[in-house]
């Protein structure tokens, strides 16, 4: 509707009540101003009904909802269900061209806007979060481990020569397989034990870098989020030794955009060393369902030549979907979650120590993880060595979702390479444990509900004397518990 339309409607109903609904209809275009203003994610949420009004005002620019139009070539926005139509929001050409992800699309201007604003409003959101001298990002339209990937192979044009990747331990499958897919080959450095703490190895990272030479390393690739007992990679440290040997260093932030400490992490090794980009999940940071990340860095037009490195056009539900929740949160939306979480994280220790200390166990301390906690598990190994498996299939069996059980000595090989005790970050660590996050959008209700349970298990293993209940609990159910994947 737009003014002329009104005047018409005026003749039909009441004029009062005409502009009265003009008037409404205006407090939603203001809000759409503002945003296209100034590209900003909004201080406070919109409604359902502003977002749809938008994302339908988008959809009508796309060929594919001209009224009489006619496509007579390969891609037309042609869509068989109208339930997929309607999901989509009629928004079927995606986003990007053939060339470029982030290129505009001549038949979808409406979509190509909605990538242009979702990119502008994310850039926001990680500067609000703490890397204040971001300069550019995209959304990406697959997850942290393939995102890495995409990374990995621009710097192959910058760097020719070099094959390796230096790649401080962190026991998850799509981290290591991401550097083998890119066509490099990981060297992995194992962690210090500080305290309970893994802990960088710097000394063995810069001895590394003068053995292989520093124009035979494709980069430094390093880590903030992680489980604990490992914690975030020195960032500080390793940007200024990528800064002196002239390395470039790619950051895995999978979950990190939700902890200030992680984005601080980043933005100060920027600031005094090197930072090339940085990777962050969609759905560990912003409750979008999964399959889309954010690719972030400092120099505008390295970031340029990631996107441009992505072969097609690409799927814009993930740019969609952190759209529409960005616009519903709102900056001040989201600043509470983050705020909840950070409050849940100190519940969630105050209660496993609790817990551990009831069992005879402890808290580990690792106060430079400010996501992950672990809880040792001595004396449930000490009853019996099948205990700790065990312990995560009953969690796993009671719907207790994200909790990690690690035991001693498990192997994995990835790709050729053998890593000693999986899963604990470290070839020896010295105690089994068990993990737990409070992640974006964890309730108090979660931690309760699961520190009952857990200890309910602990009492029946205690109990039984860590006999399993039946065979078919323990073998179909305890390695997918104790081995979860994380970010990938």
């Amino acid at each position: 509707m737009n003014n002329e339309n009104f005047t018409l409607s005026e003749r039909i109903v009441s004029p009062s009540y005409i502009r009265q609904g003009c008037q409404a209809r205006r407090g939603h275009e203001q809000l759409i101003r503002l945003l296209l203003e100034q590209g900003k994610c909004p201080e406070e949420g919109w409604s359902e009904s502003t977002i749809e009004l938008f994302l339908n005002e988008l959809s009508v620019m796309d060929s594919n909802n001209f009224l009489g139009n006619c496509g007579v070539g390969e891609r037309e926005g042609r869509v068989a269900s109208s339930l997929v139509a309607r999901r989509h929001y009629r928004l079927i050409h995606g986003i990007g061209r053939s060339g470029d992800i982030a290129a505009v699309q001549p038949k979808a201007a409406g979509s190509s806007l909605l990538n242009k604003l979702t990119n502008s409003i994310v850039l926001d959101v990680l500067k609000l979060s703490g890397v204040r001298s971001v300069a550019s990002c995209f959304v990406v339209p697959m997850a942290t481990g393939m995102s890495l990937t995409l990374c990995f192979l621009t710097l192959r044009h910058r760097r020719p020569k070099a094959r390796y990747i230096i790649w401080p331990r962190i026991d998850q499958k799509s981290c290591f397989k991401s550097m083998i897919t890119a066509g490099f080959e990981p060297v992995v450095l194992e962690n210090v034990l500080e305290g309970d703490e893994l802990r960088t190895d710097l000394e063995a990272v810069e001895r590394k870098i003068e053995a292989l030479g520093a124009e035979n390393i494709l980069c430094v690739h390093s880590t903030t989020s992680c489980f604990a007992p490992r914690v975030p990679d020195r960032l500080e440290e390793l940007a200024t030794m990528c800064a002196k040997y002239d390395i470039p260093h790619i950051v895995n932030n999978a979950y990190g955009v939700q902890s200030s400490k992680c984005m601080h992490l980043i933005q100060q090794g920027a600031r005094v060393g090197r930072i090339d980009a940085f990777v962050q999940s969609l759905d560990k940071n912003f409750m979008v369902p999964v399959g889309g990340a954010i690719i972030a860095g400092f120099d505008e037009s390295f970031i340029q030549d990631i996107s441009k490195m992505y072969p097609g056009r690409a799927s814009a539900s993930p740019s969609l979907d952190i759209l529409i929740t960005l616009l519903t949160l709102g900056v001040n939306g989201y600043k509470k979650l983050l705020s909840e979480r950070k409050e849940i994280y100190a519940f969630l220790g105050q209660e496993l120590k609790n817990l551990a200390a009831a069992h005879g166990e402890r808290l580990l301390h690792t106060p430079h993880n400010p996501i992950s906690l672990a809880m040792s598990l001595d004396g449930l190994q000490a009853r019996c060595d099948k205990a700790v498996t065990q312990l995560g299939s009953m969690l796993f069996t009671r719907q207790v979702s994200g909790a990690r059980v690690i035991p001693l000595g498990r192997e994995q090989t990835i790709s050729g390479h053998t890593f000693h005790g999986f899963m604990s970050h470290s070839e020896a660590y010295p105690c089994p444990y068990l993990n737990a996050a409070s992640a974006v959008g964890i309730t108090r209700e979660d931690v309760t509900l699961c520190i009952k349970r857990l200890d309910k298990c602990l009492k029946t293993l205690r109990k039984e004397g860590s006999v399993p209940r039946s065979a078919s609990e323990f073998v179909q159910c305890s390695q997918e518990a104790s081995a979860g994947e994380g970010p990938s």
